[in-house]
């Protein structure tokens, strides 16, 4: 009834100003007047009602903008030039040269063809749309709007343009209002920038993403995260323009990967570079834009005008539009990822299938697996450890010999010669992530410098995680310290670090850009081994200058030397670092920092197209098509110059763990369903023979590849995921110690380094292959044990949306020979079960079941 009548005001609204020279469209929320003037009909009026009082929004416009040209739009790129004067980005760099290239020629630039504005000639209302009308020398231009009646303050637009002559066109969505610069108080293309000012650096603006780019550049759908550019005002109101579904690439067509294609432009301002959230369609230059006389250019999208910010149209688009939130339902496994943790780690025992490698160098026996991707002065001999916390927590989770004999002694070694002893500027630093086994030196990715961060990274995580195993490694606990006071010497007055010092000349580089980075979370491993309140005000002061001058702007720098530190993953572990920074000090500056910053990578997580069950063909393998879909992965890093922009989304879902606790925190129900949209349902993309999945969603399952590594980060998200979930589920009776966050590639964290609690009984995880065996592949399990030995424990998630029943087998032998089973709990209901080895299972949608089996 209430849709009914809001529309029947809205219709009564229509035909009560058709008067020659005014047209509305009104309902509740929105009204939306146009006048007649000697140039045509223009937006007179946009209102907003907000509490209670309508709300003026923006500079009103109505104006039109065709695109044209005859021939094919001109290629030849603009030179920019970075703050220190330097070409952009320099040669070295050699995976982003084409991408910069194509992003700065005139059609991204948006300076390609003819622009013809116009506003329309006639104004038709029918029933509770208007249609406007425009006939000039390219085409007949009509466009109908219409307000939604199911989300009130959307304007759903139809437009069609019949060209008059042959040629490349692009037609653009009509700039509703223009926002002031002066009046704008956040702007967004998700996956590619957001900000709180106009950038006057173009390269950091265009090519970093921080803040608001001054061109009226045209952005590619294939990192464009979710669809939609949004501007917000200072008076609270978000501004959006949404495509509508389909009209995007799909990136993957019937049975090829079609990923690069570019359908659609997307940008935060008009043609004439005014803040105007804007569509184009076709491209001008993209095959769909090569018309001849008579062909019809035809497409919807809507515009969202709310009270509120940019999160709130992101949520919309995301769910309301592109279903993110329902097609979460299609997600089911062929293998659990418990099962998966149990595979790899059959996969990292053997040297041959994980690359591991022992080399000599400085007298002690060091190891690492082979990395075969991208290293400045590799000849195919670089080598690698990823994940520490994960290697640890494994080898005392399993108990597993090999793992402690043939693996961490080697790995220790290779982590104790990777950081620099002797005196001197870097004594303490680690001086490269990979080591050229030929050359017998370590590097960085891109060349042979030494970032603060990658001393956080590599001394201070890693020797931190080990540590929380091995609390009495006293040269651990010496290297930890060396690390921490080289931390301290190199924080700059202001509380920040270098992005990086050149290793001959001992200068800073990278000057062009600030480290916009989580540098000062090795001072928070410092102080919580250490005890020292000194590492504890220095964090505190990294992180006041990270909040100010990257979270509160929307600024971030990525970790990967290959990609020039685009922003990637590290914005993840930004938002980890302050809610462990705020569990130590408890200001909650930390806390609402981190979950802003969490927020704010959301829009590093695909969500579009629409996940359907539509039949593909990959490889020659049947797909459905949600299997391999894009939504709900994230980018290792997007925007201009990142990876996703050739090899799309990655599966490491790293900030899943993060995005569970987030949730926790606030019931931002984006987060949750973003971090099961990647950590469920992704078996398209895991190698059948090892259970590892593939890096990058192009590579589909084709597994490890290049990245073997990548593995011991696997178990490390798998885990922290499911341990933020058992937690969450369980209202805190399954709690267990976290340890640091991995290097690099994320926020997930470690654990088993000291017991937990199961419904106050403490309790230490275990791994036990055939303890308890489930056979739905949407049933995880997870095992603990009590320190008492007394009890096992069965800790049960529905990685599902609907009830699963199964039967637990239990095998108790794994635990000890001719162990039995005296009384069985089941811990959620506090139900006393028959004791015995098989126990009927039943478990609610995304929900939990505990059992203990009393020894």
């Amino acid at each position: 009834m209430m849709k009914q009548f809001v529309f029947a005001i809205g219709l009564a609204l229509v035909l009560a100003g058709c008067r020659k020279e005014d047209v509305q469209l009104a309902n509740t929320e929105l009204k939306l007047s146009w006048e007649k003037s000697g140039e045509g009909w223009k937006m007179k009026d946009l209102q907003l009602q907000a509490g209670g009082v309508w709300k003026k929004v923006g500079v009103p416009s109505g104006k039109y903008t065709l695109l044209f040209s005859e021939g094919k739009p001109d290629s030849t790129a603009t030179i920019f030039k970075a703050n220190t004067g330097v070409q952009f980005p320099e040669k070295v760099y050699h995976y982003q040269q084409d991408i910069w290239k194509a992003a700065t020629e005139p059609v991204s630039l948006n300076t390609a063809g003819k622009a013809l504005t116009f506003f329309p000639q006639e104004a038709k209302t029918t029933g509770n749309a208007i249609t406007f009308t425009s006939d000039n020398e390219q085409a007949m231009v009509t466009a109908e709007w219409r307000l939604d009646e199911k989300y009130p303050t959307d304007i759903v637009v139809k437009q069609t343009a019949v060209v008059k002559k042959a040629g490349y066109y692009s037609l653009s969505s009509p700039t509703l209002v223009t926002v002031d610069e002066k009046d704008m108080a956040w702007a967004t293309v998700p996956g590619y920038f957001q900000g709180d000012a106009i950038q006057k650096d173009f390269v950091l603006a265009y090519a970093y993403g921080q803040g608001v780019p001054e061109l009226p550049v045209l952005y590619r759908e294939r990192c464009v995260s979710t669809m939609a550019a949004i501007v917000d005002t200072k008076d609270q109101v978000s501004l959006a323009v949404i495509p509508a579904p389909g009209l995007g690439r799909d990136p993957w067509e019937k049975d090829h990967n079609t990923h690069e294609e570019w359908h659609i432009g997307i940008s935060h301002k008009n043609r004439d570079a005014a803040l105007a959230p804007s569509v184009y369609f076709p491209v001008l230059g993209e095959k769909p834009s090569l018309l001849r006389a008579g062909d019809t250019i035809a497409f919807e999208f809507r515009y969202s005008v709310q009270s509120g910010n940019w999160y709130k149209n992101v949520n919309h688009a995301a769910n309301d539009i592109y279903q993110f939130k329902n097609t979460l339902a299609l997600r089911t496994n062929r293998q659990s990822l418990t099962s998966r943790i149990e595979a790899m780690h059959h996969y990292l025992l053997d040297p041959k299938t994980s690359l591991w490698n022992i080399e000599s160098y400085q007298g002690l026996k060091i190891g690492g697996q082979s990395y075969l991707g991208g290293v400045v002065g590799s000849q195919k001999d670089a080598m690698k450890n990823s994940d520490y916390g994960a290697m640890w927590m494994l080898a005392q989770a399993t108990g597993d010999p090999l793992l402690k004999k043939n693996v961490l002694p080697y790995a220790l070694n290779f982590k104790l010669v990777q950081q620099q002893t002797k005196p001197g500027f870097f004594q303490g630093a680690a001086m490269g992530q990979y080591y050229l086994a030929k050359r017998k030196v370590f590097v960085e990715e891109w060349g042979e410098f030494v970032e603060p961060v990658s001393l956080t990274y590599y001394t201070m995580l890693d020797v931190g995680n080990i540590l929380l195993f091995e609390p009495d490694n006293k040269a651990l606990l010496e290297r930890l310290r060396m690390g921490a006071d080289l931390l301290l010497k190199w924080q700059k007055e202001d509380g920040s670090w270098e992005v990086a010092y050149d290793q001959q000349t001992q200068k800073p580089l990278f000057t062009d850009i600030k480290d916009l980075r989580p540098t000062f979370y090795g001072l928070i491993v410092a102080y919580r081994i250490l005890k020292d309140e000194k590492y504890l005000k220095a964090a505190e002061k990294g992180a006041d200058w990270l909040i100010k001058n990257g979270v509160n702007k929307g600024h971030f720098l990525g970790v990967c030397g290959d990609a020039r530190y685009a922003p990637d993953f590290a914005t993840a572990q930004t938002a980890q670092a302050l809610l462990d920074l705020y569990d130590f000090t408890k200001k909650q500056v930390y806390q609402d920092a981190a979950i802003a910053t969490a927020r704010i990578y959301t829009t590093s997580i695909y969500t579009h197209p629409i996940p359907t069950q539509h039949e593909k063909l990959v490889n020659g393998e049947k797909r459905q098509d949600w299997e391999i879909t894009q939504s709900g992965l994230g980018f290792e890093h997007g925007g201009i110059m990142g990876s996703a922009q050739r090899n799309g989304p990655i599966q490491l879902a790293s900030h899943a763990g993060l995005f569970v606790r987030v949730f926790k925190l606030t019931g931002d129900s984006l987060l949750i369903d973003m971090a099961r949209a990647g950590a469920l349902g992704r078996d398209a993309f895991v190698d059948s023979a090892t259970s590892v999945a593939s890096y990058y969603w192009r590579a589909m399952n084709k597994g490890s590849g290049p990245y073997p590594h990548h593995a011991w980060w696997q178990i490390g998200w798998i885990t922290d995921y499911l341990m933020a979930e058992a937690q969450l589920r369980s209202h805190d009776n399954v709690i267990f110690p976290r340890g640091f966050v991995t290097p690099k590639v994320g926020p997930h964290q470690s654990y088993g380094f000291a017991p937990g609690k199961i419904y106050s009984d403490p309790a230490n995880l275990i791994l036990r292959e055939g303890l308890f065996r489930l056979d739905d592949p949407n049933l995880e399990c997870i095992m603990a044990q009590s320190v008492s030995k007394q009890r096992v424990y069965a800790v049960i998630l529905n990685d599902r949306n609907e009830p699963r029943q199964q039967t637990l087998r239990i095998d108790l032998s794994k635990i000890s020979p001719g162990a039995r089973a005296k009384a069985i709990t089941e811990l959620t209901e506090n139900k006393t079960l028959s004791p015995g080895v098989l126990v009927d299972v039943t478990v609610p949608a995304y929900g939990i079941k505990v059992y203990a089996v009393d020894l």
